[in-house]
């Protein structure tokens, strides 16, 4: 497994009612752009999961995923790909459907179905799912960009980063819809822990504008909340992100495995988090998803 580009446990929040401008913001503060280089493959995977629109809190925003798109492009890199995989229906579908091949025709970058090949096939530590095909993309990426909503979920606790490159990645053409077939959901918890051992993340971007809560991955009540999640270490990012819903990572048992066996860090203080501090976060989120101000981390 290659290493993932930046190691560092840094963690942006930032509060922006214009979700793209959050993002952009996010990643402003986490100063990672300037090490791209003209040889880079960068791999963004947007939450996709099926055709709905982005008001409801299950697929992300066209608009936040040129953003997204356009910083990258700043920094001329070899090639830059969209590349996800749907849960249910074909790819193209809700890509055409939603707006995002509008985006991708107009940015010029390059867009691949990850639930089809070619493929390469890797081994996993599940005692289920042994192994599972991924597109050879695999073996190209240089920088993997995680891009979802998050959300609570009906199976996996919470759905941010990590979750999103474990369902988004294997093949529907193998997995079937909605990737149920050969065993994924039987312990999801541990397919994600998995293939978090396997597939480096190397920027995660979890909006909560909106968010899903009540329920997920795709039931839920939407909230804007303004907030965007931005982080080098997927756990670090997913560990802040869960907070706002109200979890430690103890909650999230993939999230908990990943930080026991140092995939990444998941001790609130030994993340570095810059712009909004981590309170004022989760009161944010929980006035505009519940009406009122809560805090995991109040003193």
């Amino acid at each position: 497994m290659r290493l993932r580009r930046w190691n560092t446990p840094k963690v942006a929040i930032t509060h922006n009612r214009d979700e793209a401008a959050a993002i952009k913001q996010a990643l402003e503060l986490l100063q990672i752009t300037s090490a791209i280089g003209n040889e880079d493959v960068i791999v963004i995977t947007p939450n996709w999961v099926n055709n709905k629109q982005p008001d409801s809190a299950v697929v992300v925003g066209p608009e936040s995923l040129r953003q997204i798109i356009r910083i990258f492009k700043a920094k001329t890199p070899k090639r830059i790909v969209v590349a996800t995989g749907t849960a249910d229906g074909e790819t193209k579908e809700v890509m055409d459907s939603v707006g995002f091949g509008k985006v991708i025709a107009e940015e010029g970058v390059e867009f691949i179905d990850l639930n089809h090949g070619p493929f390469v096939r890797i081994d996993l530590e599940h005692p289920i799912v042994k192994a599972t095909n991924l597109n050879r993309l695999y073996e190209e990426v240089t920088v993997l960009v995680s891009f979802t909503q998050l959300k609570q979920h009906e199976e996996a606790t919470m759905s941010a980063a990590i979750k999103n490159i474990a369902l988004g990645w294997p093949s529907a053409e193998e997995h079937g819809h909605p990737k149920k077939n050969l065993g994924i959901h039987t312990d999801l918890h541990g397919f994600i822990y998995a293939m978090a051992q396997k597939v480096p993340i190397d920027l995660s971007i979890v909006s909560a504008s909106p968010a899903m809560i009540g329920t997920g991955p795709s039931k839920g009540i939407s909230r804007h909340t303004g907030l965007v999640v931005a982080g080098c270490d997927p756990v670090a990012a997913d560990t802040v992100a869960a907070r706002l819903l109200g979890f430690k990572p103890q909650a999230v048992r993939y999230l908990f495995e990943c930080g026991n066996n140092k995939i990444g860090q998941s001790v609130i203080d030994k993340i570095n988090i810059v712009g909004i501090p981590l309170v004022e976060a989760e009161n944010i989120f929980s006035r505009a998803a519940y009406g009122d101000g809560l805090a995991v981390d109040k003193k």
